[in-house]
């Protein structure tokens, strides 16, 4: 990757020739390796506004909770197999509460971890075939290697040698575009897939 002429500084040159490794590394990821993670770190319930439900869908035409052309912002949502990333840690609203799995498995000794213990971490997730992707079963979910969660480790982290559960909750949140979680197909674009 050829870099800037403005740019200089062994800072700024390293840290332009980590992205263009992450990026490489990225796209060497199988798209069955990468269900692999997504099928252990996605969840079949996700909520996807902090309200938790508290319209009372009573039509007011200044209501935040009204989409534009009609209609309502769900407050949550299920599926019938893991679908999303949630990109929040914890939520809890109205009567209800969720944590995430991502928040409370991989974090659970610690506000940051390294990347062999996110690799670690992540392998001993239980693995559940995700909507979307190509299908991996369960009985095939082992990881061929490491490489696809050192990557993924890369993305989420910018290079860092940790990884904090608060910049993890901010990336997955970019990399879904803002949204309250990130879909297989956000997370594919993420490994150039």
């Amino acid at each position: 990757m050829p870099l800037p002429t403005q740019w200089n500084g062994s800072q700024k040159v390293a840290s332009a020739l980590l992205l263009a490794d992450t990026n490489q590394a990225a796209a060497a990821v199988s798209p069955k390796e990468a269900v692999k993670i997504f099928g252990r770190l996605a969840e079949k319930y996700i909520m996807l506004d902090s309200s938790a439900g508290m319209c009372c869908y009573s039509a007011c035409t200044d209501c935040e909770f009204r989409l534009p052309g009609g209609g309502y912002r769900m407050a949550d949502q299920s599926a019938a197999r893991p679908k999303w990333i949630p990109s929040y840690e914890t939520r809890q609203a109205n009567g209800k509460e969720h944590s995430t799995k991502w928040s409370t498995e991989i974090f659970a000794e610690g506000p940051a971890v390294s990347m062999e213990e996110f690799v670690e971490k992540v392998q001993q997730l239980e693995y559940v075939p995700p909507l979307g992707g190509p299908y991996v079963g369960a009985s095939s979910a082992a990881f061929d290697d490491d490489q696809a969660l050192q990557s993924f480790f890369e993305i989420l982290s910018n290079g860092k040698e940790k990884l904090t559960r608060h910049r993890m909750g901010q990336r997955l949140k970019e990399l879904a575009d803002g949204e309250e979680g990130l879909t297989w197909a956000a997370f594919s674009k993420a490994f150039a897939l």
